[in-house]
């Protein structure tokens, strides 16, 4: 009977509470005030903005601390003759200038596209793509590389990039554009200039007074990238994670969810990283963990990824829905290495992906995302707890 009335109440939700100028309102409220970096004061400012909306609905919120190193680009460039052409220093990358030939490595910085050029005491060039940036990196510093340029596979600037490891070679990323204008032989001046410093992130966790043992979280970063509105990546799961509180206030759902805002994502998904660990038994007592990653663009139609049995709850509950390989980049990541269940929600990357022009995400987009992690949400609750794990 319990099952049978959470059904009734959740299939009310879906078929006729969404409202869309809640998010539209939300969405221009909140990117008026800017990029979102980690430990920046329109972080800061959204986290409030969010918190009493959280509030507004009738949900308690607390915050949650943490610090992390950052790595940050002081202004990195590389000079062409009397032409300086910008960059971004990939995350992980060493310091320093180096001025030497230019060597334009065949393929994507494979040992065997190291193989057939000598880049030793030079400046290796390869095209971002295929392999993650740093095998490119140990690749280039192997073959005696002195400093690595990568080249955008697609128009635009190469924001975010991350080795994810320290290396120890000046990296820098450039525009397909500047790439242009790297010719083989030709002296070059690769000046990488950046800085450690320390980042306090704050997630905020919103719940019903007396929930201590959730059953489901529902999540999304808030941060975002520097020089990005963040319309997209990540507003558009933040506002996700929103509405899925409003309309869930208030019935049976809430009582069993919690609902949190990471921050630090973009710098390595610190804040899920810290949340996990912090809260071990709650996050042991999960059955499900959803994310909410760039869903207000239709790159690719509506997707999910994660745990096999939740992917398959999710589809048969969701005429349609996609199903994708769920990787490593978004914070469904550490909740699966402590053994919950997770399911990312994801519409691919599009074209503003880390860019100054991710300043559009569709209200209706987010509100069918919302629809189908409703839907899904009831078919988890709905099954036994061996079956939903």
């Amino acid at each position: 009977m319990r099952q049978m009335k959470l059904r009734a109440v959740l299939g009310a939700l879906v078929l006729g509470s969404w409202a869309g100028a809640n998010i539209e309102t939300d969405l221009s409220n909140v990117l008026k005030l800017g990029p979102r970096v980690a430990g920046s004061a329109a972080n800061e400012s959204a986290r409030v903005y969010l918190e009493g909306r959280f509030r507004a609905l009738g949900y308690t919120t607390r915050r949650e601390t943490f610090s992390y190193p950052r790595f940050d680009d002081l202004g990195s460039d590389v000079r062409v003759g009397e032409r300086t052409l910008a960059g971004q220093a990939l995350q992980g990358s060493a310091g320093g200038s180096v001025s030497a030939a230019a060597v334009l490595v065949p393929g994507v910085g494979t040992p065997e596209d190291f193989g057939r050029v000598d880049v030793r005491g030079r400046v290796a060039v390869v095209r971002r793509g295929q392999i993650p940036f740093a095998q490119k990196a140990r690749n280039a510093l192997g073959a005696g590389a002195a400093g690595l340029i990568v080249v955008n596979n697609v128009a635009g600037e190469l924001r975010g990039g991350t080795l994810g490891e320290r290396v120890e070679l000046p990296v820098l990323g450039v525009t397909q554009e500047a790439g242009t204008a790297l010719r083989e032989g030709e002296r070059v001046t690769l000046s990488v200039r950046v800085r450690q410093g320390e980042v306090r992130g704050v997630n905020v966790v919103a719940f019903k007074t007396g929930v201590t043992r959730p059953e489901l979280l529902f999540g999304g970063h808030m941060d975002s990238v520097a020089g990005a509105p963040g319309a997209n990546d990540n507003l558009s799961g933040t506002l996700a994670v929103l509405d899925l509180a409003r309309r869930a206030a208030n019935t049976p759902l809430a009582a069993r969810s919690f609902f949190v805002l990471f921050d630090g994502e973009e710098d390595g998904l610190h804040g899920s990283r810290s949340f996990v660990k912090d809260n071990a038994a709650l996050v042991g007592n999960l059955r499900a963990m959803f994310n909410f990653d760039m869903v207000g663009v239709n790159a690719d139609p509506l997707a999910v990824g994660g745990d096999g049995d939740l992917v398959a709850l999710a589809r048969r509950a969701n005429a349609g829905l996609e199903s994708f390989p769920a990787g490593g980049g978004s914070d469904h990541v550490p909740f699966t290495q402590a053994g919950t269940p997770t399911l990312f929600f994801h519409r691919g990357i599009d074209p503003n992906y880390h860019q100054p022009g991710d300043r559009v995400a569709d209200p209706a987009l987010i509100g069918a995302t919302v629809d189908a992690a409703l839907r899904t949400a009831d078919a988890v609750l709905s099954a036994a707890p061996a079956a939903a794990r």
